[in-house]
């Protein structure tokens, strides 16, 4: 036996795959972040202005829960986009017959579902927040800005989640139909 036959990806593949396992790595540990900030602002939220690290002293627990969200939305997109691209090569048909290039399905895919996992994480999250301090509903979601206030978020959320979950639906519709043919 060679010992290319126990090679388990060529090397272009490998590229590829090490940057999509790379930035899915990076989007669970972000998202994993993010998880333990909103849970400090639900049931500790007199911590969130102390340091989320103490080798970071300047950086604030909710400051970092900020980045941390679109840290994962940049990296789950991008390892989505990815993984799409390797396993969905190829052409997708929209609801009205028009083709999508793969690269086009692929990006429109792997926005969908990061919108659909954000939101939909948000909604649970200000949800959780409405149950243990329901007056933060009226105040601003972040210390950055004065618009919009949790209750407002979470409405943005639940819309977002409508249209996102609508365009998985139609696309992944669409393919299933172009591969029935």
């Amino acid at each position: 036996m060679t010992a290319s036959r126990y090679r388990l990806f060529y090397p272009r593949q490998s590229r590829g795959l090490a940057v999509e396992a790379v930035t899915s790595g990076l989007a669970y540990s972000a998202g994993l972040w993010w998880g333990s900030v909103c849970l400090l602002a639900s049931f500790r939220p007199d911590g969130l202005s102390t340091p989320y690290w103490a080798a970071l002293p300047e950086l604030r627990s909710d400051t970092s829960g900020v980045l941390a969200f679109f840290a994962f939305a940049i990296f789950f997109g991008g390892s989505e986009f990815g993984r799409l691209r390797r396993r969905r090569p190829g052409v997708a048909a929209r609801g009205d017959g028009a083709q999508l290039s793969g690269a086009a399905a692929a990006a429109v895919l792997a926005v969908s579902e990061t919108a659909t996992v954000l939101a939909t994480s948000l909604v649970i999250y200000l949800s959780v927040n409405a149950v243990t301090h329901p007056a933060t509903l009226n105040r601003r979601a972040t210390h950055f800005s004065a618009w919009p206030t949790e209750g407002t978020l979470r409405m943005i959320a639940l819309v977002l989640c409508v249209f996102s979950v609508s365009a998985l639906r139609f696309l992944l519709a669409g393919r299933r139909a172009e591969l029935a043919r």
